[in-house]
C-alpha cells in the first residue's frame, strides 16, 4: 500500500511539473503586474507606430504620385465629408508670380531656406510659455504648417504641436524646399472653402496667381491666419497695414530664397 501511495504521489508531481511548464510562475507574475501588461504594451506601441509610419508613407506617395492625384488637405477632407464642396486650382511653383512667394516668405518663414523643418529655440520657447499658462503663438514654420494642413487638425494644443515636430522633420529630409514651397501655396486656405492661392487669387482678384502685383500678393498674404474674417478683395484697415508690411519685407527676400530657385540644367 505504502509503495502504491508513492507511486501515485510521484505521477502528481511529474503532472504538476508538467503543466507548470506552462503556467506563469507567481514571480514572473510580480513582475508583470509591475512592469504592465506586455499586450497592451504592444497593442500601445503598434498604434503608436502607424500613427507615425501612415503620414510618412503618405508623404512618399504623394511625393511620386502628386501629379496625379495633387495632394488635399484635412480641411478639404472636412469640406468634403460635410458635402461644402471646395475651390482649389494647382499652380506649379515655378508659374506662381515671384513676389507671391517672396510675400510669404516675409510672412510666415523668413528662415525658410535655412532649418531643418523646425525653429527649435522658437518652439522650446512656447512650450515654456504654455507651462507658464500664456496664450503662446508662432514658432510654426512653413514646414509645420504643410505638415498640419495635409495630416493634422486645426487649432491650439501641445499634443497636436508635438505630432507636429517629427512630421515637419520627415517632410524637411524627404522633400525639397521647393516642393514644400509649392505644397503649401496650394493647399493653405485662404477663403472658407477655398484653398491655394490660385484659387484664392481668381476669386478675390479675378487673375491668375502668376500675374499678382506685388500689393495684391501681400493683401493674400496677409488674409493669414484669418482667412474667415479676411478678404483680400476688402480689406480692413488693420489688414491692409499688415500687407505694407508684408510688402516691405517681401521687397529684400529675394537674395535669402536660394533654396527656391529653379535647379541650373545639367549639360
Amino acid at each position: 500500500m505504502a509503495d502504491a501511495r508513492t507511486r501515485k504521489r510521484s505521477r502528481r508531481s511529474s503532472a504538476l511539473g508538467w503543466l507548470s511548464r506552462f503556467l506563469p510562475s507567481r514571480t514572473a507574475k510580480g513582475r508583470r503586474s509591475k512592469r504592465g501588461s506586455p499586450t497592451l504594451l504592444r497593442r500601445f506601441g503598434l498604434g503608436l507606430g502607424l500613427v507615425v509610419a501612415v503620414p510618412l508613407a503618405l508623404v512618399l506617395l504623394g511625393t511620386l504620385w502628386s501629379s496625379i492625384l495633387p495632394p488635399v488637405s484635412t480641411l478639404m477632407v472636412r469640406d468634403l465629408v460635410m458635402l461644402k464642396g471646395y475651390e482649389r486650382d494647382w499652380i506649379a511653383l515655378d508659374d506662381a508670380a515671384p513676389v507671391l512667394i517672396h510675400s510669404v516668405i516675409a510672412s510666415e518663414d523668413q528662415t525658410f531656406c535655412t532649418h531643418s523643418g523646425v525653429h527649435w529655440d522658437e518652439l522650446l520657447a512656447q512650450f515654456e510659455r504654455w507651462r507658464a499658462g500664456e496664450d503662446a503663438r508662432g514658432a510654426s514654420t512653413l514646414t509645420m504648417q504643410v505638415a498640419r494642413n495635409l495630416f493634422l487638425w486645426q487649432g491650439r494644443s501641445a499634443f497636436r504641436k508635438a505630432l507636429e515636430v517629427p512630421l515637419a522633420v520627415w517632410l524637411d529630409l524627404v522633400l525639397s524646399k521647393r516642393r514644400l514651397m509649392e505644397l503649401y501655396i496650394n493647399v493653405v486656405e485662404l477663403r472658407p472653402q477655398v484653398y491655394g492661392f490660385e484659387a484664392a487669387a481668381q476669386g478675390a482678384f479675378a487673375r491668375s496667381a502668376a500675374d499678382l502685383s506685388r500689393r495684391q500678393a501681400a493683401l493674400l498674404v496677409a488674409a493669414l491666419p484669418l482667412p474667415a474674417e479676411r478678404d483680400a478683395a476688402r480689406p480692413t484697415r488693420r489688414q491692409a497695414a499688415l500687407a505694407d508690411v508684408i510688402s516691405g519685407r517681401a521687397r529684400q527676400m529675394g537674395a535669402y530664397i536660394g533654396c527656391l530657385r529653379p535647379p541650373e540644367p545639367t549639360s
